[in-house]
């Protein structure tokens, strides 16, 4: 009996703190719906999602929040030369470059320690 009550709580401590990753949401907002070539739907992503995006994800033209090279942090613009020809989107420290023409990520800038 005492095992049995064991395995239960240590099951329902386990499925409630799987989904615990999910509930923290980070500041990147992707689309999550088109009808051809336009986005519908957005959604905020959890932290774990937004530590997927890389290269070839495709924000779309619609995006809202892209960030205008200027007010990017003048040190990364300068190091990586970065101009008003590209867009971008600044999250939780990143950098995502992203070519104006597919809207697709063409590289990742990380945050410096």
């Amino acid at each position: 009996m005492t095992r049995t009550l064991f395995a239960l709580g240590a099951a329902a401590v386990a499925l409630t703190a799987m989904p615990a990753d999910a509930r923290h949401y980070s500041n990147v907002v992707a689309c999550s719906g088109w009808r051809g070539n336009t986005c519908v739907a957005w959604n905020r992503l959890t932290l774990k999602q937004a530590r997927k995006i890389q290269v070839g994800t495709v924000f779309g033209p619609n995006y809202t929040y892209y960030t205008p090279v200027s007010d990017l942090p003048p040190a990364i613009v300068t190091q990586y030369g970065l101009t008003s020809a590209d867009r971008y989107v600044s999250a939780d420290g990143y950098v995502y470059v992203v070519d104006p023409n597919t809207y697709a990520v063409i590289k990742v800038i990380a945050p410096t320690p």
